[in-house]
């Protein structure tokens, strides 16, 4: 379910980008500050269930190596995601310089904001191939 919050939460986005913050009396600081640290411990909150499930699936003795995995396949969806998302922005042409080759163009950031807010929900397609985890004791850590 934080999944789904996370990406509601992440559509409010769309509230800085078409100002609405404002309409509000949100100044965009406050409100890009709140909304970064709300998305940031909801992030770490959707993780938690995760760790918990691989510490009762582990082995005595590897938990340290299967943590160390667990951490390597996140830290690599998140440059995939970034990379990801800078292919997207290039292909909305999304600028913010004159420096990246053109005019600062933000016309469409209101459906590059939508659509990478979007595609978080894409992982909840692949919960159907997870096994369910063992409700016993065993496992270690």
């Amino acid at each position: 379910w934080t999944t789904v919050a996370s990406a509601l939460l992440g559509l409010s986005q769309l509230l800085l980008v078409t100002h609405a913050n404002r309409a509000l009396g949100i100044p965009d600081t406050v409100f890009t500050f709140g909304d970064d640290l709300v998305l940031t411990v909801l992030g770490q909150l959707a993780f938690m269930p995760l760790l918990v499930l691989a510490a009762s699936l582990c082995p005595p003795g590897v938990e340290g190596t299967l943590f160390a995995l667990l951490m390597s396949t996140f830290n690599a969806g998140g440059i995939v995601g970034r990379e990801l998302g800078a292919g997207l922005t290039a292909l909305l042409g999304v600028s913010s310089s004159a420096a990246a080759g053109g005019a600062t163009d933000f016309s469409n950031l209101f459906t590059l904001v939508l659509l990478c807010n979007l595609a978080s929900l894409l992982p909840l397609l692949a919960l159907g191939f997870l096994d369910e985890a063992p409700t016993g004791g065993a496992g270690g850590a």
